[in-house]
């Protein structure tokens, strides 16, 4: 079977991998640097088994990568859309332009194909689009990945989604089934609206689940209070469990901040009241503006003028930084008119958005007053005592 897949991100790679194991694929992308180190066996983004993989799906001659829209959809059953789709504040809506001017070019060159939504869509999506289009050959499936774990998540499914209740969603899952290595895996199937929603209000939670650990840890932090004690004591009740509760700066990435902002905006657009749902969104905001006036404190406790920023990227084994939370606490010291200064080896450029990085540690660590870190590392073991972060688990979860 031939399955198109457009777009080569996290979702759109990681997908065409798993898929790749039993089926010819063709991944699309508008970048020809993507497509050519993908063509390489080289993986475009950080993620230990998409680079382990993706060097066999090539050599196999199961996966191949295009920018040539003709060769990715011409005979394919499925095509599967993993375009980015970021929140946009102006309309508050995702801006899904890239997916529709996907199912305008299937429709144009092979009507017949099974369209699949893998990007992340406001509630309500497909049943417009089906309209939109006059086509009925559209479904949404979720996606429930991390950064850096995104084919190992492909290949170890929490449950498998799908927004249609009939043969060929059924057909679908079964393809997913087949490259996973996790076959005990919980298969649902729901109208396409209630798939929609099950993506956000499960991010949503995931969002709520980290401003409350970090609110708990604003009050430790104000209080003088062992945050790490309360976090344990409270987690050994199993309904709230020892896991996803390592303190941040707040929630960024890929997903929470963009899906937080649009599940908000589907209740306003509906009308219907709610309080955590938009409290969830300002308790992030509030997160990050206190540990921007820790910071400052602490810069003061070391009579220092520079802050160092230690990594953007919001964990290890991910080379993301969008809408990172560093970056806005960023924002507010300089705002005061702190100096900052970066060490961040993904980037390969000498200044970031105005700020001076540093591609050598050592000389990053002596020029820094004071050290801000996410997640601690070891490369910053050495001077622990001018390092802030509220990382008490050592984790990235």
């Amino acid at each position: 079977m031939k399955i198109a897949i457009a777009g080569t991100g996290y979702v759109g790679l990681s997908n065409g991998i798993l898929l790749a194991q039993n089926n010819e694929v063709v991944a699309l992308d508008i970048i020809p640097e993507k497509v050519s180190l993908i063509n390489q066996g080289k993986s475009p983004i950080d993620d230990a088994e998409i680079s382990e993989y993706l060097p066999k799906m090539i050599t196999s001659g199961n996966l191949k990568a295009t920018t040539d829209k003709h060769e990715a959809y011409t005979n394919a059953t499925f095509v599967i859309i993993a375009t980015p789709t970021d929140y946009d504040p102006l309309t508050d809506y995702f801006n899904t332009k890239s997916i529709e001017a996907v199912i305008q070019d299937v429709l144009a060159i092979n009507p017949d194909a099974l369209m699949v939504i893998k990007s992340t869509i406001p509630v309500g999506y497909v049943v417009q689009m089906r309209e939109k289009f006059n086509t009925t050959n559209l479904l949404f499936s979720p996606e429930f990945l991390r950064e850096g774990k995104a084919l190992y998540d492909n290949l170890h499914p929490s449950r498998i989604i799908v927004g249609e209740k009939s043969q060929r969603a059924k057909s679908f899952a079964q393809l997913l089934l087949e490259g996973a290595i996790k076959k005990d895996v919980p298969v649902l199937f729901t109208d396409p609206t209630e798939a929609e929603a099950i993506k956000l209000f499960a991010n949503n939670y995931l969002a709520m689940r980290v401003a409350y650990f970090n609110e708990l840890d604003s009050y430790a932090l104000a209080n003088n209070l062992n945050a790490q004690d309360i976090i344990q004591g409270i987690g050994h009740d199993p309904r709230i469990g020892l896991h996803y509760n390592n303190p941040s700066f707040g929630y960024g990435g890929y997903c929470l901040p963009k899906d937080t902002k649009q599940l908000l905006a589907n209740y306003k657009t509906a009308n219907v009241p709610n309080a955590i749902i938009e409290a969830i969104v300002h308790s992030n905001t509030l997160r990050k503006e206190f540990m921007a006036k820790q910071i400052m404190q602490q810069l003061l406790v070391q009579n220092g003028s520079t802050v160092g920023i230690y990594r953007l990227i919001m964990k290890e084994g991910s080379d993301n930084f969008r809408s990172s939370a560093i970056e806005d606490i960023i924002n507010y010291l300089e705002a005061e008119d702190i100096e900052v200064i970066i060490y961040e080896p993904v980037l390969h450029q000498s200044t970031h958005e105005g700020l001076q990085v540093y591609q050598d540690l050592q000389t990053f660590k002596d020029k820094s007053s004071i050290i801000v870190a996410n997640r601690l590392s070891e490369d910053i073991v050495d001077v622990q005592d001018k390092v802030f972060t509220r990382d008490i688990f050592n984790s990235d979860a």
